[in-house]
């Protein structure tokens, strides 16, 4: 993993609106999708984002695989995922189950 990778961009205005639009109850199906794909060796978050973008059970239609990563990143913050590299790039960080 290298220091000088380009993180992801931030949602757009339209996206975003989606995301807030998202029930607490269909965010938790997402975080539990994503903790799914989640191993106990490092696994990149383009990987799992992809896996969890894979079941249409928590797509949403405009809703972009940044969100997805982004729930990642919470993930990490409430400990439920160890993060290796610069999480703010899904292709350049790895995360894996503590």
């Amino acid at each position: 993993m290298t220091d000088n990778c380009v993180a992801d961009p931030p949602l757009s205005a339209e996206e975003a609106r989606i995301a807030e639009s998202l029930g607490a109850e269909f965010v938790e199906r997402i975080d539990a999708e994503l903790l799914k794909h989640a191993r106990p060796h490092g696994r990149k978050i383009a990987m799992l984002v992809g896996l969890a973008m894979g079941n249409p059970l928590v797509r949403v239609p405009g809703l972009p695989d940044l969100y997805y990563a982004e729930r990642v990143r919470s993930l990490v913050a409430k400990g439920s995922l160890i993060a290796e590299g610069n999480t703010n790039s899904m292709g350049h960080s790895e995360v894996r189950l503590p």
